[in-house]
């Protein structure tokens, strides 16, 4: 068999889920919790995870991740039990995730930013039975009239109607240990909620086996090892967080840096101070960074694996990341909830000589271009990307027609266009639903938006169909200028020297406000069409 390189152990195709046949490494760890304990076993006095003042080695990791798992258990948590967490960029997100998991039972992270109406509809579809949450959310909580199943709430702080984190634990410190829960590794480990763009997101079921396998495709594809330092800038309650940086950096024993939230120039102190040499960001935190008028006198020099998703990288920045940080590594990874992320990682040192790819299929991920009628298309052509592997969901959480709908063979569809090249490189050009007709014509939003950020005076941009009653969808471009003076104009002209004529923005909304994000860091351009819609309605 032909590997991705030289590195990958050994693979065999096994069957789980029923009918799936994956590609599996043949030796790996059982489970989530595993990750955890072989870390500690191995390296209990060295730092595992830094937040604000707060320092623990894996020893102490480990005993305050017991000491929550006792608590739980003494309060009837139990093996399959699924346990929410409203719960930011702090140490215990880390120790909630890994108590759960100790049990056996389900964690369901939840984004901070979710506002009342869906959380009471995660919190009930879940079947949740606890809840751990921020005190300063309490009042954005669904009541216990809605959610009848949900039996325990506990309060990182005083919170009317939760019990108080502290004083959970130390009402149950005399409780013996509780044993580690036997799991098998197609049960659920965590349950993420996917922001669809109509209608109630769906619950994404990762698995053991999953979150195992995408953790080791981290480590092993980024090289990463105990003496590796990243820091996490994005939300852990997102796939990127949980399972790119929480399980990869216990998996290979290095230091996870959290910060509550991301500001670029707090990122690059702490990066400094604690010697960073990984992360996997959005492109524009990246951007963000360069803005920062002492980014060239800064010591990044241990800097060397720099990941990033969610968007393409303006070939702008990848150019000074390169003369400024020379020793940095920028690779592309390329996934999504339903794959536990990641699905394609660009081979080190490759990024240069593959602009335009979000790199190849990881060891275990099997990935395909397929036609409107679900046949595969040759090298080159365009097509939906669909995956499959032991890191594919096991199904979307209670809702078989969302899972019967989304999976044919084993295989997500991933609602990505985008082609394979005869390397093995993968294009994603756009989303299915982002694609722009006119008049027949098929228009791929990156690849306007791609020669947009080649203006210099454009910081960021976003293109979506604008309804026309002729040609069906034009084509309208929403930029963020660098500074004003920038106009519609000369972008057009700009656009039309690089596109072909009917590619060419014919209308432009222009500020210098950023973009709307969501709480990930990915623009939000369903707000963008709420814009456009307004603009017409009026």
């Amino acid at each position: 068999m032909t590997t991705w390189d030289d590195t990958w152990p050994l693979t065999r195709l096994e069957a789980h889920f029923g009918d799936r046949v994956v590609r599996c490494f043949a030796q790996r760890p059982p489970s989530l919790h595993s990750l955890l304990a072989t870390a500690a076993a191995n390296f209990p006095a060295r730092e595992a995870l830094v937040c604000g003042d707060e320092r623990l080695t894996w020893r102490e990791l480990s005993e305050q991740t017991v000491r929550l798992a006792s608590a739980m258990a003494v309060r009837g948590i139990q093996a399959g039990d699924r346990v929410a967490m409203l719960i930011g960029n702090r140490c215990e997100f880390v120790t909630t995730l890994f108590a759960t998991a100790h049990l056996g039972a389900i964690a369901v992270p939840l984004s901070i930013r979710e506002q009342t109406p869906g959380l009471a509809f995660m919190l009930k579809d879940c079947g949740a039975a606890m809840l751990v949450h921020e005190a300063d959310l309490g009042e954005r909580l669904p009541t216990s009239v809605e959610l009848p199943a949900l039996r325990l709430r506990v309060s990182l702080g005083a919170c009317a109607g939760s019990e108080d984190y502290t004083a959970f634990l130390a009402n149950s410190a005399k409780a013996p240990p509780v044993p580690i829960a036997s799991v098998a590794e197609e049960d659920v480990a965590a349950i993420m909620y996917t922001s669809g763009t109509t209608g109630n997101p769906k619950g994404a079921a990762l698995t053991h086996l999953g979150i195992v396998h995408s953790t080791l495709h981290y480590q092993i594809g980024m090289g990463l090892s105990e003496q590796d330092v990243s820091i996490a800038a994005v939300p852990l309650s997102h796939v990127t967080g949980l399972v790119a940086l929480i399980a990869t950096l216990v998996c290979c024993a290095g230091k996870l840096v959290i910060m509550p939230s991301f500001k670029a120039a707090d990122f690059l102190k702490l990066a400094t101070q604690e010697c960073m040499t990984h992360t996997l960001m959005v492109p524009a935190m990246y951007n963000l960074c360069l803005l920062q008028n002492d980014f060239d006198q800064l010591d990044l020099s241990l800097w060397r694996v720099g990941a990033y998703g969610g968007a393409p990288m303006p070939v702008a920045t990848i150019e000074r990341l390169a003369q400024t940080v020379p020793g940095l590594t920028l690779m592309n990874c390329y996934g999504s909830t339903e794959t536990t992320s990641p699905t394609t990682l660009m081979p080190q040192g490759q990024t240069a000589a593959h602009l335009d790819t979000v790199g190849r299929s990881l060891e275990c991920a099997e990935v395909i271009v397929v036609d409107d009628d679900g046949k595969e298309v040759a090298f080159g052509q365009l097509g939906e990307i669909w995956i499959k592997g032991p890191m594919v969901v096991k199904n979307y959480w209670g809702n078989p027609a969302a899972t019967a709908s989304n999976f044919t063979g084993g295989f997500w569809h991933s609602g990505d266009i985008g082609s394979i090249d005869a390397g093995g490189y993968v294009k994603v050009v756009d989303r299915k639903k982002d694609m722009i007709n006119r008049g027949g014509y098929k228009i791929y939003t990156i690849e306007v938006e791609n020669a947009l950020h080649g203006h210099p005076g454009v910081l960021e941009c976003a293109v979506v169909a604008k309804p026309c009653p002729v040609l069906g969808e034009r084509v309208h471009a929403f930029v963020a200028l660098r500074e004003a003076g920038v106009s519609a104009e000369e972008l057009k002209a700009f656009c039309a020297e690089r596109l072909s004529d009917y590619k060419v923005p014919e209308s432009y909304t222009l500020s210098e406000a950023p973009l709307p994000r969501n709480a990930n860091g990915k623009l939000v351009k369903r707000a963008l069409r709420d814009q456009i819609g307004a603009l017409i309605a009026v």
